[in-house]
C-alpha cells in the first residue's frame, strides 16, 4: 500500500483539459446506488401513498363542508341504534381478544452458556498425532493421512479431548462417556443458571441433543436427576441428527412454547467423543477423528412477555430443510462398521455437493422471509429472464444476504465448508471470522459450534441492539437448518464474565495458514 501511495505521489498531474470518466465498477460510491434502489423498492408503498394522502387532505380542506352537512350525515348515515351499538361494542372487544389469544407467542433467548474444558484436556496437533500413533491400530499410511488432514484442517493448538481419549492407552468405555457427558452438560447448565438467575424448578421444557451417544437412562434424564427438575417437565432427547441438531432443538422448543404459556425451555446441545473415536483404517471414517472435538452449550428460552427486557435475543425465524428422501443425501454421512468391525462415521465424497443442494433449498425458503424487496425483485427478474425468456447469457443473481443480516454464524464443520460458503454467499473475512476462529480455537464441536461463534461476537463487542444474526448448520440425514435472531440489547462484553472467549479474546483474530506443519 505504501509503495502504491508513493508511486501515485510521483505521478505527473493530468492536463485539466482531459476528462477521464470514473470507473463505476470500482467506485466506492456505487454502493449508494444499490442502497438507494433498496430504499426505493422497500418503501415504495409509503412513497406512493404519501402524495395521495396529502392530495386527499388538501381536497378535504378546500371543500365547502358546513355544520348542516355534518348534522345531516350523522342523522341519516352514522347514527346508531341500540342493537347496532351493542354489536359494534362486542366486536371491538371480541376481535382484539381473538387476535391476542391466537397470535404466535414471541420466543426470547434469555442467555446461553458454552462449556470450556479445563486446561488438562487441551490437545495440540502434536499430541493428537502422538496419541494416534500410541493407539497402535493405525497403519503408517493412515497416520500420514491423518497428519495431512490435520495440517490443513484449520484447527489450532488449543482444542480439547476427553480424558479417555488422551490416556495411553485410550480407555473408551460407557463410564468414561457418561463422565464426559456430565462434565459438558452440567458445566454449561451451571453457568447458564448462574447468568440468568432462573431456578431449575422453573424449567418446563427440556431438550437435549447428542448425535452419537444415547445411553439409558437418557441424557435428558441425567439432567432431570441432577437438577431435580419438576415431575411434569416436558423432556426430549434427540439422537442421531448430526451437527444441525442444535437448531432442530431450538425449533422444537419454539413449537412447544407456542402451546405452553409462561414457560422456560432449556436446550442443551453437545456431542460425545469418548465412545466415538474411530480405531480403524477406513480413510472416509478417519476424517472425523481429525475434526471433532469436545464441547457443548446450554440455551434458555422463554415465552414470557415480562422476560423481554432482560433477554438478549428475539427468535425471528427457523427454517428446516431435510433431503433424506434422496438416497445420495441420506448416505453421505453414515455410521457403520468397517471391514474389521470398528464402528465409525463415514463421510461420502458427495458430501460437499449434497450440502450445496441442501443450502440452496434452505436459503430459497429463508430468502422471502428476510431479504428486502429490492433483492427479491432482482432475484425474481433474473430467474424469469433465464427460465421463461431463455436468456441464458444472464448470470443467475445471488441475493445479497448481507442486506438482511449483520452477523453470520456458520457451523464450523471444516475449512472446506467455510471456504465454499464464503465464496457462494460472497461474504467477507469479517463475516467469516466467528466461524473460522471457532474452528481454530475449539474445533468442530458439532451442534454446539454455533453458540461458540455467537459467544465470539459478544466477546468482540459486535452485537448491537437491533442486529440480526443468521445461524446455519448442516447435519447427517442430510439436513440444513437456519435460525434468525434479533438482538434486543447491546451486549457489553465487559459485563459478561462467563464467556469461553473472554480471557483470550484480545488474541483474536489470528492468521490461520493453509498448511500448519506438525513438528
Amino acid at each position: 500500500m505504501a509503495d502504491d501511495k508513493k508511486s501515485n505521489s510521483n505521478r505527473e498531474p493530468e492536463s485539466v483539459s482531459v476528462q477521464i470518466l470514473p470507473n463505476f465498477l470500482s467506485s466506492v460510491k456505487l454502493k449508494y446506488v444499490k442502497l438507494g434502489y433498496h430504499y426505493l423498492i422497500t418503501h415504495a408503498m409509503y412513497l406512493l401513498i404519501t402524495p395521495l394522502l396529502c392530495i386527499s387532505l388538501l381536497h378535504l380542506h378546500l371543500s365547502t363542508i358546513t355544520i348542516d352537512d355534518l348534522v345531516h350525515l350523522w342523522n341519516h348515515h352514522l347514527k346508531l341504534n341500540d342493537a347496532t351499538l351493542i354489536l359494534c361494542s362486542s366486536l371491538l372487544v371480541f376481535l382484539p381478544t381473538l387476535y391476542f389469544l391466537t397470535r404466535p407467542r414471541k420466543v426470547y433467548l434469555l442467555d446461553f452458556a458454552c462449556f470450556k474444558p479445563e486446561p488438562e484436556r487441551m490437545c495440540t496437533r502434536e499430541i493428537f498425532m502422538d496419541r494416534s500413533a500410541a493407539a497402535g491400530t493405525f497403519t503408517e499410511e493412515n497416520l500420514a493421512f491423518q497428519r495431512k488432514i490435520l495440517e490443513r484442517s484449520g484447527l489450532g493448538q488449543k482444542t480439547y479431548f476427553p480424558e479417555a481419549v488422551l490416556r495411553v492407552p485410550p480407555n473408551p468405555c460407557m463410564a468414561e462417556a457418561r463422565k464426559e457427558a456430565e462434565m459438558v452438560m452440567f458445566g454449561a447448565i451451571d453457568d447458564l443458571f448462574a447468568k440468568t438467575g432462573v431456578k431449575a424448578k422453573d424449567i418446563g421444557i427440556l431438550i437435549v441433543n447428542c448425535s452419537l451417544f444415547n445411553p439409558t437412562p437418557s441424557l435428558s434424564a441425567m439432567v432431570v436427576n441432577r437438577y431435580k427438575l419438576r415431575g411434569n417437565v416436558l423432556s426430549f432427547n434427540l439422537g442421531g441428527m448430526g451437527c444441525s441438531a442444535g437448531l432442530i432443538s431450538i425449533d422444537l422448543a419454539k413449537q412447544l412454547l407456542q402451546v405452553h404459556p409462561n414457560s422456560y425451555a432449556l436446550v442443551v446441545s453437545m456431542e460425545n467423543i469418548t465412545l466415538n473415536w474411530y480405531f480403524g483404517n477406513n480413510r472416509s471414517m478417519l476424517v472425523s477423528n481429525c475434526l471433532f472435538r469436545m464441547g457443548g452449550a446450554a440455551i434458555l428460552l422463554s415465552n414470557r412477555h415480562t422476560d423481554r427486557r432482560r433477554s438478549k435475543y428475539l427468535l425471528l425465524h427457523t427454517v428446516r430443510t431435510h433431503k433424506g428422501a434422496d438416497d445420495k443425501s441420506y448416505a453421505c454421512v453414515y455410521q457403520q462398521e468397517d471391514d474389521t468391525g470398528h464402528i465409525g462415521v463415514a463421510l461420502s465424497k458427495d458430501l460437499m455437493a449434497v450440502a450445496g443442494e441442501a443450502l440452496k433449498t434452505n436459503i430459497t425458503t429463508l430468502g422471502p422471509l428476510v431479504l428486502p424487496m429490492s433483492e427479491q425483485l432482482l432475484f425474481f427478474a433474473t430467474l424469469v429472464a433465464r427460465k421463461a425468456l431463455k436468456m441464458n447469457k444472464i448470470k443467475p443473481y445471488i441475493p445479497d444476504f448481507k442486506m438482511a443480516f449483520e452477523h453470520f454464524c456458520i457451523h464450523s464443520g471444516g475449512r472446506a465448508v467455510l471456504d465454499e460458503l464464503e465464496k457462494n454467499l460472497e461474504l467477507s473475512d469479517w463475516h467469516m471470522e466467528p466461524s473460522r476462529m471457532t474452528l481454530y480455537r475449539f474445533g468442530n464441536t458439532s451442534s454446539s459450534s454455533l453458540w461458540y461463534e455467537l459467544a465470539y461476537l459478544e466477546a468482540k463487542g459486535r452485537i448491537k441492539k437491533g442486529d440480526r444474526t443468521w445461524q446455519i448448520a448442516f447435519g447427517s440425514g442430510f439436513k440444513c437448518n437456519s435460525a434468525v435472531w434479533q438482538a434486543l440489547q447491546t451486549v457489553d462484553p465487559t459485563k459478561k464474565k462467563k464467556n469461553p472467549w473472554i480471557d483470550e479474546i484480545h488474541e483474536f483474530p489470528v492468521h490461520v495458514p493453509k498448511v500448519a506443519q506438525i513438528i
